[in-house]
């Protein structure tokens, strides 16, 4: 699970279906059975309180984009006026029953997995990561005519590659032959661009492999 502390009030978080699963719970209970998906908010709230210290306090509100991936959630803790988070009111409630999740998270699960199967993913983008550099440069060895700006990025220790395809001149079949070929020397990331651009470096602006084989190339 990759999570985000965006501000004091809000923490946005992706979980994958792979982790979902791994939690013990089905893509289908998450969407058709409310108590199951509140089990589920509920571990990963423990696991973001434990990795952000983003406490629990009062009303919560909860945004869900489900993604062929898996599913990006965003809380919000309410702000409270003094009166309505005066201990009498709220201080001695118990939190999980200000589960306010946003009413699209629940509304007709049936439509949204119908809209979920029926609506062609937008793949025009992917982010690999690599633990050693030197794997970069094998990857630069390589000659891959394949339409994509790409850009590297450092943070915790990582490199990371973003790419965007040309939908204009890559198929989806051109787009897996190239992530099958830079996933033998990296792996899919689920980090996103704007968290790299936020608290990572920017290494090489453009051009990723290019740029390493003229620097790095025999």
């Amino acid at each position: 699970m990759e999570i985000e502390r965006i501000n004091d009030n809000t923490v946005k978080f992706f979980l994958s279906y792979i982790d979902i699963e791994e939690r013990g719970f089905t893509r289908e209970e998450v969407w058709y059975n409310r108590d199951k998906s509140e089990e589920l908010f509920w571990e990963m709230m423990d696991e973001v309180n434990d990795e952000t210290e983003f406490e629990i306090e009062g009303p919560l509100w909860i945004q869900v984009h489900a993604m062929n991936t898996g599913i990006e959630v965003t809380v919000t803790r309410a702000q409270l006026s003094d009166e309505e988070g005066s201990e009498e009111n709220f201080g001695l409630v118990d939190p999980h029953k200000h589960f306010n999740p946003d009413p699209s998270m629940f509304d007709d699960p049936e439509k949204l997995m119908s809209e979920l199967s029926d609506e062609p993913v937008m793949w025009d983008s992917d982010m690999f990561v690599f633990d050693d550099f030197e794997n970069l440069i094998r990857l630069s060895t390589i000659e891959l005519p394949y339409a994509v700006k790409t850009s590297l990025y450092s943070f915790e220790e990582k490199f990371y590659m973003h790419v965007i395809f040309d939908e204009d001149q890559m198929t989806d079949d051109d787009k897996s032959d190239y992530c099958s070929i830079v996933s033998e020397y990296g792996a899919v990331s689920q980090v996103t661009i704007y968290r790299l651009e936020e608290y990572g470096r920017v290494i090489i602006e453009s051009d990723v492999t290019s740029t390493i084989s003229t620097y790095f190339g025999n």
